[in-house]
């Protein structure tokens, strides 16, 4: 079987998602998507007539956001017009998706030049939006989904985590957030966002909030606990959802805006391609990918998925827990990272070494991508070969990659 091998990675910063307050909330969405598209192809100088494909991650795909962005995209960054394009909705899940599908066709050797990425704007109005499982009463019946913050509570209750856990695990990946940053960790990987007349719309993370503390986030309201209670037209409520299948329940309120991921607009792109192609382009591979998984586990609690999804890539890979030297897992809401270190025994150290998404920030169909190219950059900088890079999805799903340095 082919190698699909990793020649780049780069995206955007993060910027606030909130409208007219984040720097990038006043940009069209596939003007992110271009921003990255151009610096990939500027950086390793390809054909964009060779490129046989992009599969593009975007979760909300309504308003600008709709209408496959991720061709428009590349339409807007001047590629060839042979480059084709197709957008997916794996929801959180989308970015890493978007990668495996495209390493995936290397690998099966269809096709030698693909490129996967991500984009979401979270500062758009999500007008037409619908609740998990779209208003489907049958299937509400089959398989209740909550909103997912408080599918975090209810995880954290039924694993018995409290709050100063996950508030710890909040303050350490500020802290880590605010090193990586300080260090110049993610400059490798980090493009500018120019506005259309050349000035600069974004070079930097909005996000971080490097002076949180234990005491700072003791001050925050759970954001679930309302929430849990709404009731959306003729719905149950989120709370009748969970105790549809978990009917002696009661949630402890965990989560806040402290604990769980930032809101927050940004785009990446990977840049794959086969051996025999990047030998006869001068392209310099950087890391090929092992294997490629998906899993999923309960609707009702959602967020479960990335464990089960790391066993079942290691297995496929053939490697053990003790194989990988760098893992991301998506920091949803801390109790998706808590439980993972936790059910895999793994050493601290490993996890997340530059923060995650509650300090930077998860724009949901690019936060996979994003990861992919982090855990990249961090194995070069320490010298070391393999990484494991997993997420939680809605619908109870999870995809991960391992990839490895060449």
């Amino acid at each position: 079987m082919p190698d699909a091998f990793i020649i780049d990675a780069c995206r955007t910063p993060r910027g606030i998602g909130k409208q007219g307050k984040g720097g990038l909330a006043h940009l069209h969405p596939q003007h992110l998507g271009r921003t990255v598209l151009e610096a990939l192809q500027q950086r390793n100088g390809f054909d964009t007539a060779d490129v046989d494909d992009i599969a593009w991650g975007t979760s909300s795909q309504v308003s600008e956001q709709s209408g496959d962005l991720g061709r428009m995209a590349a339409l807007d960054a001047g590629y060839d017009v042979k480059a084709s394009g197709v957008t997916l909705d794996r929801f959180c899940g989308s970015g890493i998706t978007s990668a495996n599908i495209a390493a995936n066709a290397v690998m099966a050797g269809m096709e030698d030049l693909v490129i996967a990425g991500g984009t979401e704007m979270m500062s758009l109005p999500k007008k037409g939006m619908m609740p998990m499982g779209a208003n489907n009463m049958h299937l509400q019946e089959l398989h209740p989904q909550p909103h997912q913050g408080v599918c975090a509570d209810a995880i954290a209750t039924l694993e018995g985590i409290g709050r100063d856990d996950l508030d710890a695990l909040a303050v350490e990946t500020q802290r880590r957030a605010a090193i990586a940053i300080k260090e110049g960790r993610f400059d490798r990987s980090i493009v500018p966002v120019l506005n259309l007349d050349g000035s600069l719309a974004l070079d930097q993370e909005e996000f971080p909030r490097p002076g949180t503390t234990m005491e700072t986030l003791g001050k925050l309201p759970p954001s679930f606990e309302k929430l849990a209670d709404y009731r959306h037209e003729e719905n149950k409520t989120y709370r009748e959802l969970v105790s549809q299948k978990y009917p002696d329940l009661a949630i402890n309120h965990v989560h806040h805006a402290g604990n769980s991921s930032g809101v927050v607009d940004g785009a990446a792109c990977i840049l794959f391609a086969s051996g025999e192609y990047a030998k006869a382009h001068g392209l310099k591979p950087r890391a090929r990918v092992v294997a490629t998984a998906n899993m999923g586990d309960c609707p009702t609690l959602m967020l479960n998925a990335p464990v089960p999804a790391a066993r079942k890539v290691l297995k496929r890979a053939g490697m053990e827990l003790s194989d990988i030297d760098l893992f991301e897992v998506n920091e949803a809401f801390a109790v998706v990272s808590e439980k993972f270190q936790r059910d895999l025994d793994l050493d601290r150290d490993r996890v997340n070494v530059n923060g995650g998404a509650m300090a930077l920030g998860h724009p949901i169909g690019a936060t996979g991508s994003i990861l992919i190219g982090t855990v990249l950059d961090e194995l070069e900088r320490q010298d070391k070969q393999v990484g494991l890079i997993t997420m939680c999805a809605g619908g109870g799903m999870a995809p991960a990659v391992i990839i490895e340095r060449v």
